[in-house]
């Protein structure tokens, strides 16, 4: 499975309407190639690091292909949902959350990446698009995108090949974490299970066996 990236972007720190808290949402993309480490791109940054960046969220991917059925649901929005305009550093088509699993390891240039976790839409892109219910909308239809940790850094560019490489936990997709965690009443075995998947963010692996054992030990009926 291999896709080409169609674009690669960074952003600068700018104040987001309408309180003017600092934010790294707003990317341009990068004409020829940006080096990547293990911390992220190069010129890229962000605002709150408690919930963005770091080596377990490195690199931003949004599969390109959501924004037509975000526009279809948010018509007076399209104009604005366009490639880059959910802060994602990564674009292209061909990858969803549906075909890539939990630790999935792609290459891209010289670089090697490894699916980390879903991205958690948030307030901000509800603030930037100026449509208060974006961010739950993305939540509920799935269409989150993903984090990818840096295994070996190097230099990257719009058009190089992202080729998948390595799948450590084939079945566990991105789409059936984000329903597991979505659920009121999830399986405890199925919580389990992911949170045992190789290459999983250990966080996302902690919050997943500590709500299992929880609901284990309510005694609960299977659902």
């Amino acid at each position: 499975m291999k896709v080409v990236v169609d674009s690669v972007y960074i952003g600068r720190l700018r104040p987001l309407p309408p309180e003017g808290q600092q934010t790294g949402i707003f990317k341009s993309a990068v004409a020829g190639s940006v080096a990547l480490g293990l911390e992220g791109l190069a010129g890229d940054a962000q605002g709150d690091r408690r919930v963005h960046g770091g080596p377990e969220k490195a690199v931003h991917y949004y599969p390109a292909e959501h924004y037509a059925g975000l526009a279809a649901e948010v018509p007076e929005r399209a104009a604005l949902l366009q490639a880059g305009a959910l802060g994602e550093n990564l674009s292209a088509r061909g990858l969803t959350e549906h075909n890539v699993c939990i630790g999935d390891v792609f290459t891209l240039g010289g670089c090697r990446l490894q699916v980390s976790q879903p991205r958690q839409p948030c307030w901000k892109i509800s603030h930037k698009l100026d449509h208060p219910p974006m961010s739950r909308l993305i939540a509920e239809k799935g269409w989150t995108g993903w984090y990818f940790r840096v295994l070996q850094g190097g230099e990257i560019a719009a058009g190089d090949t992202l080729e998948l490489v390595e799948r450590p936990a084939p079945g566990c997709s991105l789409a059936r974490l984000w329903t597991a965690c979505q659920l009121h009443r999830a399986d405890p075995r199925e919580l389990q299970l992911l949170a045992a998947a190789p290459g999983l963010n250990g966080a996302w692996s902690r919050r997943l066996s500590d709500r299992a054992a929880w609901l284990l030990s309510q005694d609960l009926p299977p659902p």
